[in-house]
């Protein structure tokens, strides 16, 4: 088997269009052994090069919110009063853990986007 590790955008096309034609190969044939192989040399370069960052944490309560039609009042037990819950979603109050633990438990919006830091108007960090 001859495979090396992928060093650039080129080798990255290559392995994407070789892997292309080893979607069906039958589990352990040298074809599936293979793909394996391929698959966690490009899962490797894409985590290196092409990260996903997790929303930003008001942007990941709005999408869940949107997501299960929610409305302010639903999330008033995880965050508190009405109004704090505003704040937070104008992104003036910053999530505590208390509210992060309740609004993973209660809404499942997973807590490493709650953690994230969240970013205010002029860039500095809330």
């Amino acid at each position: 088997m001859d495979i090396r590790p992928i060093k650039n955008e080129a080798d990255y096309r290559a392995s994407l269009h070789e892997i292309e034609g080893l979607m069906t190969a039958e589990a352990d044939s040298p074809e599936g052994d293979r793909l394996d192989v391929l698959v966690t040399l490009v899962e490797a370069y894409e985590r290196r090069h092409y990260p996903i960052d997790f929303p930003d944490p008001v942007e990941a309560i709005k999408f869940r919110m949107e997501q299960q039609g929610l409305t302010v009042d639903d999330l008033v037990p995880a965050i508190g009063r009405k109004n704090r819950v505003y704040e937070v979603l104008a992104g003036k109050r910053p999530l505590t853990l208390r509210m992060i633990e309740n609004l993973h438990a209660s809404f499942a919006i997973p807590a490493e986007s709650l953690l994230r830091h969240s970013r205010q108007r002029d860039g500095h960090s809330v």
